[in-house]
């Protein structure tokens, strides 16, 4: 993958979004909009089965499958590199990748925890991917926070 020049960087911008039900997004126009809206959807289906108290793992798995059964491809734990001057100097591996266009990290705090969007955006700075879904299963709730990374 082609590094962009210095002036390139010294631009780019970290767009991100926040949005707790999927009937508010009509206002915003992204790139996947579809794709994310049905992965938001699955996570809720997963969490009105499985409820909250089991393993990152095992939401994760059963996020898979729910995707699978909506017909979409996705991918476990998917390597995603990171290039410095055309040099890999390492790897990130995902929670899920959807449709070879979005990048899922599922969490499991009690309490949707900002720290955790650091994680997902050093995985979409890798290149390869310029959306991700950061979601939570909560004691109380699912939560997720979309970013985009332009």
């Amino acid at each position: 993958m082609p590094l962009p020049s210095k002036s390139d960087t010294s631009t780019n911008e970290v767009r991100i979004t926040m949005k707790h039900r999927l009937n508010t997004d009509e206002d915003l126009e992204f790139e996947h909009k579809e794709i994310t809206k049905e992965i938001i959807g699955a996570a809720f289906e997963v969490y009105n089965i499985l409820g909250y108290g089991f393993l990152e793992k095992i939401y994760q798995k059963a996020l898979q499958v729910e995707l699978k059964i909506r017909g979409l491809e996705t991918e476990l734990e998917p390597q995603l590199k990171v290039n410095f001057k055309g040099y890999n100097v390492g790897d990130y591996y995902a929670d899920l990748l959807v449709n070879k266009s979005v990048v899922v990290e599922i969490k499991t705090h009690q309490e949707y925890n900002n720290k955790d969007e650091a994680q997902l955006l050093n995985e979409l700075k890798s290149g390869e991917v310029k959306i991700g879904l950061l979601i939570n299963f909560s004691r109380e709730k699912v939560e997720f926070k979309r970013l985009i990374i332009q």
